[in-house]
């Protein structure tokens, strides 16, 4: 039973890191090729229909509108500023995909738009504050929680990475090497790395609760301090 199991293990390990492969090659491809089939194929799909059926898994999107950096989207947006400076929260039709933290928030907007540079880019209304005001307000107590739909866009091994970093309960920390265990990849303790930079969803997706196997901090999309500042605050309020 147990070499069984070890075996149906490894088959879907293999079968999860083969997706991941193509999923990341077809991501390189797409910003190469004007032409969709072409980079779906080379990126080693048996078909298009097939890929089709997978695709909002595997890229957060259709492979049209993530080859044209979001073009056809409407992504509704506010500035604020809450106490790790100002913050940046975006939603499309399917929930909030992006908040972003920073100090100057002229930056913030260049980085949503770097993020999704085809994208409709609206000025939220005064009934999108509230939105905003819900996520400050899950910063500054945030064992609230956030129940907020929430768009998330990343390749399949990312957003492995990110949802177990959304299972680790606030107050605590957890290791690169630990997360890398958790989804099955013992070895990926780098790309479980790449995963947390690559995070566009501040505090909605903690990757500021992952720290280096001796405890001690490492980088932070937006900086050490407010990692910093994160956990002394969430540990103070557990």
């Amino acid at each position: 039973m147990t070499g069984y199991s070890s075996e149906k293990s490894l088959k879907n390990y293999l079968r999860f890191a083969g997706s991941a492969y193509r999923g990341q090659r077809l991501r390189d491809n797409l910003g190469q090729t004007d032409n969709v089939t072409h980079a779906i194929l080379d990126a080693g799909f048996n078909s298009s229909s097939r890929f089709y059926e997978i695709s909002s898994d595997l890229l957060g999107m259709t492979p049209k509108i993530w080859r044209t950096g979001g073009k056809g989207m409407q992504i509704y947006f506010a500035l604020g500023v809450c106490l790790l400076g100002y913050i940046l929260v975006a939603q499309s039709k399917k929930g909030i995909c992006a908040i972003l933290l920073g100090d100057d928030p002229s930056k913030l907007l260049q980085d949503l738009q770097d993020q999704f540079p085809q994208a409709e880019l609206i000025g939220g209304d005064h009934h999108f504050e509230q939105l905003i005001a819900q996520v400050v307000g899950f910063i500054e107590t945030p064992e609230i929680g956030l129940d907020l739909p929430l768009d998330i866009r990343g390749t399949a091994f990312q957003q492995r990475v990110w949802l177990a970093l959304r299972e680790i309960p606030v107050g605590t920390t957890v290791s690169y090497a630990e997360i890398a265990r958790r989804i099955g990849s013992p070895k990926a303790i780098r790309a479980v790395a790449n995963a947390c930079a690559a995070n566009i969803l501040a505090v909605a997706i903690p990757c500021h609760r992952v720290v280096r196997s001796d405890g001690t901090l490492s980088g932070y999309r937006w900086g050490i301090e407010r990692k910093r500042s994160l956990l002394t605050r969430e540990a103070k309020k557990c």
